[in-house]
């Protein structure tokens, strides 16, 4: 007796100091963790530690250690592994980190380790592979990497094991086959690739296996089939190939089975119809071909078949569905199936979401569609459904969601549609429909969303669409409506999106939109809306964007700027006045801005700096005035600048250059002055450079060849002189190059023939250009539009022109241009040569032998006309002669019958002398025409003098001084006096 109650005390005392030693233990653990929800308060050794917090105990031993859901952080401390006893560690769901200690390898007695959902990192550390009475391991949720410790195969007591949403790669480990007891494998979530092992099959207890969103490849094992306890088979969003194994029919218990998102081909094996407990197969996103094999008759317990996304064929089999069917979704969207409507769906009465869409199913929709009297969801959109919608389709009293756009059904929407009190979302778009929308629609109070876009929907929106209090998004865009906006839509106050574009609507916005407090969206465009906006629209905070385009809307755009959230204010082609309100500043996130085509005038404020999100600024056709904003530099996402046919003034500004995302540039048609900024070959992603129609000057700069992504420069209708840059051949992208009515000078560049992409058309019209065409031009391929026209360019037309087969328009007159014309260019008019002085021939002129005919006849008659003169002046020679000698005779006897008058009168005859000075003048009456030609600005048009006469310079300096822009050059001769004029032809007095 003596000896069993020494052996108790000596017992006591060993528990007792392995119960100290173990608190010891602990609170050193303790103190290595943070603890802020404060749940380790209690660990003291004022109170036993198997009274503690998270503990459990077997015989005063320690063997249980649960902190899970504790906010714990810091790193899993190392002394745990001293726990000798514990069976149980979970310290899952913390904020723990670091990496998981190798030490934990010596707890031989740890059945269930439970780390998952904290940040724990590194690898896992083979010694995990030392627990040789683990049955749970789960580390999953963490930010563990590597490869899969290959020792989790010596874990041959393991029952469940789960390392999903972590980051490990590799392969799976061959070794898993080795855990014969393994109920649950959960790898998902992470980057393992490679091929699933056929030791797999091993693992013959295996009940929940999931590998889903990894990068697993090639087939998947036949050998699983033979997995006869699984029940979860989840392998979705991997890149497996291959058949599905015909092996699997083995899977008797296999309740869900998912292999969604992979590569896999061929048909649907038959053989799956033998998983009668089956109740959910997704195999949808792969590359499944064949007919659908699968028979609800069969599957009775299956629930949920989803196949979309594949390259099914036919339709559904005629035995697919019983009475009894218990299949509650069918999704076979974006497939080939074809044929009508499948009438044997309508036995499966239990549907409650059917979606096939995106097929080729055609026919009307049978009215026996309200069998399906479960169903919530119904989507045939995206098929070749024709006839009405079947007023039956309002017996469908659980319908909530209808998606029929993209047919073409046709008719009114039926009466009946009113009845389904539960209907959320009708989509109707891109069909013919016809006819008003039925009053009947707005008893559907549960409505949240209508889209009837593309349709041909006529009459005015109902009065009572404000019995829609739940609507979100009114979709009405492109049918033909007409009349005012309902007042009552101003009820509809949880409305967000407002669609009514392209539609035939009147009148002006009703005051009751200021109850539309939630309103993002509204576009308005193509339609006919007048007046000004409703002041109290400055209300709506929410609005991001404003479309109200293309209406004749008029007065201030002031009520649209009380919103900080917008994005987009489109408000183009209305009749807005006014200046532009500096408030919409305050607007920090508007992209885009559009006004073009109204009447806004004033100044662009300068406030406009602080939209630095801005990347679509148009103002064009205003009346805006004043100078750029040097402030708006600030808008450095800008991307399309447009401030065309405006009354701006002042320069260009140079700041354009740290715009580096501008992509289009049109400051034309305005009053700017000055250069062109060089600085402007800094904006390397412009697309589009247009400044046509100002007053710039000076030379075009080098720097425009930095534009290498240039489409389109238009620098017409300007004062710019100098030579055209060949720094230009460096904007090979250029599709549009217009340089004409300006007073360039030099020659064309050769290197514009290596400008290939050039399309649209080449116009250096109407400049000071001289010197040849270069052959060169005759590179531009692509090219419909050449005008080289009034110009100084000289020489021939060269042959290598010929070769732009493209050209629908050419215009090559007025130069000094000569010799043949390419034979390809017959097919231009006349007026494309007209006007060179060298004589260009060939059709469409005079055939080049027959203008060498003209001139050898013209020689001949020369010659011929020689003669005559030859003839003619000898002839008058000698009858000079003669009429001298005469007149010598007669003068001398005159001279000695004036000699006597003389002393008998005593003086000359005044009288006599008067008449002889008119005489040798001439006839003073005689008219003399001026033949001005085209462009030159002379305002007379007749003069008078003698016609073999001398006219005085001091007549000749009074004609040039009256004819505006002074002549350069005068020359007369006997019958003529020729002017020139600076941009103009020769004016002729002859």
């Amino acid at each position: 007796m003596l000896f069993f109650v020494v052996l108790g005390v000596v017992l006591i005392g060993v528990h007792g100091s392995e119960n100290s030693s173990d608190s010891d233990l602990l609170l050193r653990i303790k103190s290595e963790l943070d603890d802020p929800n404060g749940v380790m308060e209690g660990w003291s050794l004022e109170s036993n530690v198997c009274s503690w917090y998270g503990l459990t105990c077997s015989y005063e031993q320690v063997v249980g250690l649960n902190l899970s859901l504790s906010g714990l952080s810091g790193s899993i401390p190392r002394d745990l592994s001293r726990l000798s006893s514990l069976q149980t560690l979970d310290l899952s769901s913390n904020l723990l980190n670091g990496v998981i200690p190798p030490e934990l390898g010596r707890l031989r007695s740890l059945r269930v380790l439970l780390l998952y959902s904290n940040y724990v990192s590194g690898k896992i550390p083979p010694e995990i592979g030392l627990l040789k009475n683990l049955q749970v391991l789960r580390l999953g949720n963490n930010m563990l990497l590597g490869e899969i410790t290959p020792s989790i195969g010596n874990l041959s007591e393991l029952r469940v094991l789960g390392l999903s949403y972590c980051q490990f790669n590799g392969s799976i480990p061959a070794e898993i086959g080795n855990l014969q007891h393994l109920i649950s494998l959960d790898l998902q979530n992470n980057s393992l690739s490679g091929l699933i092992p056929e030791e797999i099959r091993g693992c013959e207890e295996l009940q929940n296996f999931a590998a889903s969103n990894n990068m697993l490849e090639g087939d998947i094992p036949s050998s699983m089939g033979s997995l006869s306890s699984l029940e979860v088979l989840n392998l979705a969003n991997n890149t497996l190939s291959g058949s599905i194994p015909a092996s699997f029919s083995g899977l008797q218990n296999l309740k869900y089975f998912n292999l969604l998102g992979n590569r896999l081909s061929g048909n649907i094996p038959f053989e799956l119809n033998r998983l009668s407990q089956l109740e959910v197969l997704d195999l949808s996103r792969n590359k499944l071909s064949g007919a659908i094999s699968l028979l609800n008759t069969r599957l009775t317990n299956l629930t949920s078949l989803v196949l979309s996304d594949n390259a099914l064929i036919g339709s559904i089999p005629s035995n697919f569905c019983l009475g009894d069917s218990n299949l509650q979704q069918l999704l076979l969207a974006r497939n080939k199936l074809s044929g009508r409507f499948p009438l044997e769906l309508l036995s499966c009465s239990s549907l409650q979401q059917l979606d096939l869409s995106d097929n080729g199913f055609e026919g009307e929709l049978p009215p026996s569609l309200d069998k399906l009297e479960n169903l919530t969801d119904l989507a045939l959109n995206n098929n070749s459904f024709t006839g009405v919608l079947p007023p039956e389709i309002g017996n469908l009293s659980n319908l909530e969601n209808l998606f029929l756009f993209g047919n073409m059904i046709t008719g009114r929407i039926p009466v009946e549609i009113g009845k389904l009190q539960r209907l959320k979302s009708i989509y109707l778009y891109d069909n013919q429909m016809s006819g008003h929308i039925p009053t009947e629609l707005t008893n559907c109070s549960s409505l949240t969303e209508i889209d009837f876009f593309g349709n041909h929907f006529s009459g005015s929106i109902p009065d009572t669409i404000g019995k829609l209090k739940n609507l979100v998004l009114l979709q009405l865009r492109q049918n033909d409506f007409s009349g005012p906006i309902p007042p009552s839509m101003g009820y509809c106050r949880r409305l967000q999106f407002l669609v009514l574009a392209d539609n035939e609507l009147s009148g002006s916005l009703p005051p009751t939109f200021r109850f539309l407090s939630e309103l993002s969206t509204i576009t308005l465009y193509n339609n006919s809306f007048e007046g000004p906006l409703p002041s109290s629209l400055s209300l709506l905070k929410n609005l991001k964007i404003i479309n109200f385009s293309h209406n004749r809307f008029s007065g201030s755009i002031s009520p649209l700027t009380g919103s900080n959230s917008l994005t987009a204010l489109d408000l183009t082609n209305n009749s807005f006045s006014g200046p532009l309100p500096s408030s919409l500043a305050t607007s920090r996130n508007l992209s885009r801005l559009r006004l073009a085509y109204n009447r806004l005038n004033g100044s662009i404020p300068s406030e406009f700096s602080q939209l630095t999100d801005l990347n679509f600024l148009d103002l064009s056709y205003n009346s805006f005035t004043g100078e750029v904003p040097t402030q708006l530099s600030n808008c450095t996402k800008l991307e399309h600048f447009l401030l065309n046919n405006n009354q701006l003034t002042g320069t260009m500004p140079p700041w354009l250059a740290g715009l580096q995302q501008l992509g289009e540039l049109d400051f034309s048609s305005n009053n700017f002055h000055g250069r062109v900024p060089a600085e402007l070959g800094n904006c390397s992603k412009l697309l589009k450079l247009s400044l046509h129609s100002n007053n710039l000057s000076s030379n075009i700069p080098w720097e425009i060849g930095n534009l290498t992504s240039l489409n389109v420069l238009n620098l017409q209708r300007n004062n710019l002189s100098g030579p055209i840059p060949t720094t230009i051949q460096q904007c090979q992208k250029l599709y549009e190059l217009r340089l004409s009515e300006n007073f360039l000078t030099g020659s064309i560049p050769a290197e514009l023939g290596g400008l290939s992409e050039l399309q649209v058309i080449l116009d250096l019209s109407q400049n000071l250009l001289s010197g040849e065409i270069p052959s060169s031009l005759g590179n531009l391929m692509k090219l419909e539009r050449l005008n080289l026209s009034s110009n100084q360019l000289r020489g021939e037309i060269p042959p290598s022109l010929g070769k732009l087969t493209s050209l629908h328009m050419l215009n090559l007159s007025d130069n000094h241009l000569g010799g043949q014309i390419p034979s390809t260019f017959s097919r231009f008019p006349l007026s494309s040569f007209m006007g060179n002085d060298q004589k260009p021939c060939g059709p469409p002129l005079v055939p080049c032998s027959e203008s060498e005919g003209q001139a050898k006849r013209q020689l001949s008659n020369a010659a011929v006309i020689g003669i005559i003169m030859a003839i003619v002046l000898t002839s008058t020679f000698i009858c000079l002669v003669m009429i001298y000698a005469m007149l010598r005779m007669w003068c001398n006897w005159r001279r000695r019958v004036s000699i006597s008058n003389l002393d008998a009168n005593g003086g000359f005859d005044q009288p006599n002398k008067i008449g002889e000075e008119k005489t040798r003048w001439g006839l003073l009456g005689e008219k003399w025409r001026i033949n001005v030609g085209e462009g030159s600005s002379a305002h007379f048009s007749q003069i008078y003098f003698r016609r073999n006469g001398v006219v005085p310079y001091c007549t000749i300096r009074r004609m040039c001084s009256s004819i505006r822009g002074g002549a350069l050059g005068v020359r007369c001769t006997a019958s003529k006096i020729r002017m020139s004029f600076a941009g103009g032809p020769l004016l002729s007095l002859s």
